[in-house]
């Protein structure tokens, strides 16, 4: 007889062994079976697999096992690793009932940490938030749960700000916007408000982003730089043009040209390149850098290269040759 360590991986082998039946209707009995084992972890494995194979035949069993990892949950599972995998195949399998993702948006499951009980339940919540959207639920009261939310653990603020993103519309861009104005101890947040307000409000949202370019806190200022590089607002590129070439310090102008990098706008690579063929050397160098990780690499490489043989500046050679050419260092 196999031993428990050695029963347990064949466990996980059957269930991996799954993704190559013929036909995903083949794997329903052996999933079935495995959402019924104790192990949250192999449960996790099963439920993962069940969105996978887009097996909708399998709601209700996976309802059932979530029903059952909410009794003593942190016994039953711990690290929510089970309910986490379940809510995130119900949400892939498209299931529109509110009723478990109501359930999971509101646990809180305290296990013992290093000293201290930790709430294992962050990203179950979240993955709530990001599912209760497509639910058959009012407007109303899906803005009211995301609303509460916000006002939760760091990791379950940034999923509800992203849900809030999959429900676009002006009381949504009210919501993000106040949600900016009044901060966050985690610029992380903040940044991602203006990224979701850039999303659904593109034209009215670079403007009030633009003013956060003036925070006082050098964070908040690299994520509206980020957010704005991010867009595809024309009008976005040139506030943060306008930006490098104010009063701006040097870390927060390092900070933009590092931003540019991400830019889906050529008009971003452009400026890069006008940077490198024009600003003191080390504003230069880190265009170079941006411009050789962006996706204009390629369309560029001529251009900026012949800028920096016409400057003949010793440290914007070597950057060039190293950010275009990192094969010969």
């Amino acid at each position: 007889m196999p031993g428990g360590k050695e029963a347990f991986e064949r466990k996980l082998e059957a269930l991996a062994s799954l993704r190559a039946t013929p036909s995903p209707e083949a794997a329903l009995d052996p999933l079935r079976k495995a959402l019924k084992d104790r192990s949250n972890y192999l449960v996790s494995k099963a439920a993962a697999l069940a969105g996978e194979l887009r097996l909708t035949a399998l709601v209700p069993d996976l309802l059932r096992a979530f029903d059952r990892f909410m009794i003593d949950p942190a016994k039953a599972d711990p690290q929510c690793w089970a309910k986490n995998a379940i809510v995130k195949a119900l949400k892939d399998l498209n299931h529109d009932d509110p009723a478990v993702f109501l359930r999971g948006i509101e646990h809180v499951q305290m296990e013992a940490g290093w000293g201290e009980s930790v709430d294992t339940a962050l990203t179950l919540r979240g993955a709530c938030a990001l599912a209760l959207v497509a639910c058959s639920l009012d407007r109303q009261t899906i803005l009211k749960h995301l609303v509460d939310r916000m006002a939760d653990e760091k990791p379950v603020r940034i999923d509800a700000i992203r849900a809030l993103g999959q429900c676009p519309g002006p009381d949504t861009a009210l919501l993000l916007r106040l949600e900016a104005l009044l901060g966050d101890k985690e610029p992380e947040v903040i940044g991602d408000c203006f990224e979701v307000l850039l999303q659904i409000s593109p034209a009215d949202s670079v403007p009030f982003v633009a003013r956060f370019l003036a925070a006082k806190d050098l964070e908040v200022r690299v994520e509206a730089a980020s957010a704005l590089a991010a867009s595809r607002e024309p009008q976005a590129i040139e506030v943060l043009k306008q930006c490098f070439n104010g009063p701006a310090d040097l870390p927060f102008k390092i900070a933009i040209l590092q931003s540019l990098a991400g830019s889906r706008q050529s008009a971003a690579a452009e400026f890069l390149l006008s940077v490198i063929e024009e600003s003191p050397s080390e504003y230069a160098a880190i265009a170079v850098k941006s411009l050789a990780t962006s996706r204009f690499r390629e369309e560029f490489q001529e251009r900026a290269g012949a800028s920096v043989r016409r400057r003949g500046v010793d440290a914007l050679t070597a950057a060039f040759q190293k950010s275009f050419n990192p094969l010969l260092f």
